[in-house]
């Protein structure tokens, strides 16, 4: 019986020693990838939220038809459809960057915006030069590379939440559904205000894939040069590798309906700054 009794004892102790070792593989695994748990999800578990409350969903990899049709109403030139797909999931920022934000990451001090006062307002006049400072002390306070301003097509294609028509809306967009100068809607769309200024990020319902005034309010910095679309299609396009200027996206609180259209694309310099730009941030995965 003692003799039992010990075999006994010695497996409980056996089963104890495994388990404690199982324990601390488990805390050194998971000491191992704290590094990497930048974004932790919020309590619907769809969006995930940085250091300072900036809030990104989950745009999972695919292939999509970017830029227009011949039959679009507003169509540029520049527009050329083709397919284009994603290799990789990335995370992009729910809202445009707000100046609150942008205090947090650049002091109280250095809020550029011309419409002050709002904290829950876009930041804008800020250069392309300016979001790439910004994310460079981002990435510092959070001790990681992964932020940056999103590619031109991982842009259009976070836009469009696969849907194929001028906007994520539909044909037509009113000024109920974004910020923009609703004296010019686009051809044969209804008229709306004119808010002459920017308002509060998230005014309006998000599109399928949960991002906020991806059309109107402030124009968007993209990190690509601005050029000419391939002729066919193309995987993880990087756009040109020289220019003069940089892509923005989505359209502005004065704009002209046409310009906030999901295919729509302008440029300006990596050094200017105005009332009408400012930009949201992509992590990679």
């Amino acid at each position: 019986m003692q003799k039992k009794g010990k075999e006994s004892l010695k497996k409980i102790g056996n089963i104890i020693v495994i388990l404690i070792l199982a324990l601390a593989l488990t805390a050194i695994i998971s000491c191992g990838h704290k590094k990497d748990i930048i974004l932790k999800p919020d309590k619907t578990g769809k969006a995930y939220s940085n250091s300072i409350g900036m809030k990104f969903v989950l745009i999972r990899k695919g292939t999509f038809s970017m830029g227009s049709l011949f039959r679009e109403k507003g169509r540029n030139k520049d527009e050329k459809h083709h397919r284009v797909t994603l290799e990789d999931s990335f995370y992009l920022q729910t809202t445009e960057v707000t100046q609150g934000q942008w205090k947090k990451v650049m002091g109280d001090k250095n809020n550029p915006s011309y419409f002050k006062d709002c904290d829950d307002c876009p930041v804008e006049q800020v250069s392309w030069n300016d979001a790439q400072a910004f994310i460079a002390k981002l990435n510092k306070m959070e001790k990681t590379k992964k932020y940056r301003l999103p590619k031109e097509a991982e842009w259009e294609y976070a836009c469009r939440a696969r849907t194929k028509k001028a906007y994520h809306t539909g044909d037509c967009i009113s000024t109920d559904e974004a910020n923009f100068n609703g004296n010019y809607p686009l051809e044969g769309c209804l008229k709306g205000e004119f808010r002459k200024s920017t308002i509060a990020v998230g005014s309006f319902a998000p599109n399928p894939r949960g991002l906020y005034d991806m059309h109107g309010n402030v124009w968007e910095w993209c990190q690509d040069w601005l050029g000419d679309y391939p002729s066919s299609q193309v995987t993880n396009p990087k756009g040109p590798k020289h220019g003069s200027q940089k892509v923005i996206r989505g359209g502005a609180w004065n704009s002209l309906g046409r310009d906030l259209r999901s295919a729509c694309r302008f440029g300006s310099a990596p050094d200017s700054s105005a009332n009408y730009i400012g930009f949201r941030i992509a992590m990679t995965r």
